[in-house]
């Protein structure tokens, strides 16, 4: 085992997930990194692009292809971070998909929402269920052991266009919840971090609308949000700096949650 604390990382190839990858590397977490796939040949792109920024870093990083919606490759990516690292403190739940297409809620189709759902929803809550019953009787690493959910503004907002997704993240909102009022017995602190408007590749379709709702007053702070604020919050988590909060909820969202006239 390393003296340095281990993170695990879903969705880590792209958009938020990179965001936090790079975050949480640059405060000396060493990194195992899950997306859908790894291809070593191309170093411009994808966990192979966010392996060689981390290890610039000074950290270790150990890449996990795998599809986390198949439940049966669970157990395989616990048991390499173990393997290469021998542990794991934090793991942060980031992988989701958006709809393909955006479609009005009475139009919304079966293939969509369960596609939606078996990513954002149904693998989270059961990646983290085999992850928890290991930290449960995990030694104490570097750094108190804790879970991280990446939810949405769509978790408590309505968007009728993208219903299932809106689902997905609220279902994974009290998923956080339940694993943080379960875990705080075992010294596990479970957190949700709900994401605004953020600049990634998901949100890279709709620019031109959101920059225009931007620009009219819908975001206080009048910017998109970028993967690195997320992986600032993420990252200040994972160290335990609000060790005493297991539940909280942080928005990240430029405002938006200001109720005002």
């Amino acid at each position: 085992m390393g003296s340095r604390p281990v993170a695990f990382v879903t969705g880590a190839g792209r958009g938020i997930g990179r965001g936090i990858a790079l975050a949480l590397a640059g405060s000396g977490f060493d990194m195992v990194a899950n997306d859908i796939t790894y291809d070593s040949q191309k170093r411009a792109v994808g966990l192979a692009e966010v392996q060689d920024r981390v290890r610039e870093l000074g950290v270790d990083f150990e890449p996990a292809p795998g599809d986390i919606a198949c439940l049966d490759t669970h157990e395989s990516l616990l048991h390499g971070a173990l393997e290469r690292f021998g542990r794991v403190d934090v793991l942060v739940n980031n992988a989701g998909v958006a709809p393909q297409r955006r479609l009005d809620v009475l139009e919304t189709t079966p293939e969509s929402f369960d596609r939606v759902l078996a990513v954002n929803t149904r693998g989270t809550f059961f990646l983290t269920q085999r992850f928890a019953r290991h930290m449960v009787s995990q030694p104490r690493g570097p750094v108190a052991p804790a879970i991280i959910f990446i939810s949405s503004l769509s978790a408590a907002v309505s968007s009728p266009t993208r219903a299932e997704y809106c689902v997905s993240k609220a279902a994974i909102s009290q998923a956080a919840a339940v694993f943080a009022d379960r875990l705080a017995a075992a010294g596990i602190n479970v957190y949700e971090v709900r994401p605004g408007i953020i600049a990634t590749d998901m949100t890279a379709p709709v620019k031109a609308e959101y920059d225009a709702r931007i620009a009219a007053g819908l975001v206080p702070q009048k910017r998109w949000g970028q993967p690195e604020d997320v992986g600032r919050a993420v990252a200040a988590l994972a160290r335990g700096d609000f060790g005493y909060a297991t539940g909280l909820v942080i928005e990240l969202s430029g405002g938006m949650n200001i109720r005002h006239l």
